[in-house]
């Protein structure tokens, strides 16, 4: 398969044994990041974890970062922005990726353990908001109204 120029992420690894991005073949498109160092945390600790590299995307896309789903149950963190945007100008050997988390118990992250996940998307298209005094649509119920089952 041959790559086209908008395929292609540079990527600036700073911790040389660091593996590299790569699919976790048949599990679904988003690729895993990893932590660049060792972290001990303690409950109610808010941290900045270093995933060790930066990237330049692809011109006209976007980085969305978010926790695994197993990183709660196996380290009891959250992401503190629920999800991380990165565009393309966050792009220099400077701009290294972070992950922000907050420990929700004492625990213990090794260098190299999958603590989040990632995928680009192209930037929305340019929207024109239009006023009106009424949609004109048949209400469905409120906000939560599918129910519980």
């Amino acid at each position: 398969m041959t790559e086209t120029p908008e395929e292609i992420i540079r990527v600036k690894y700073h911790v040389p044994d660091m593996q590299r991005l790569e699919y976790t073949g048949g599990k679904g498109d988003w690729i895993d990041l990893r932590s660049a160092e060792d972290v001990d945390m303690r409950r109610g600790d808010f941290r900045l974890v270093s995933l060790g590299i930066s990237v330049q995307l692809p011109a006209g896309y976007e980085m969305l970062i978010a926790a695994r789903s197993s990183t709660f149950r196996n380290f009891g963190l959250i992401q503190t922005n629920a999800v991380g945007i990165v565009d393309e100008s966050y792009c220099s050997d400077e701009d290294v990726l972070m992950w922000p988390c907050y420990a929700t118990r004492d625990t213990h992250i090794r260098k190299g353990d999958r603590i989040c996940q990632f995928r680009i998307l192209r930037h929305q298209p340019h929207l024109v908001f239009r006023e009106v005094d009424t949609l004109g649509n048949t209400p469905r119920g409120g906000f939560g109204s599918t129910g519980i089952a």
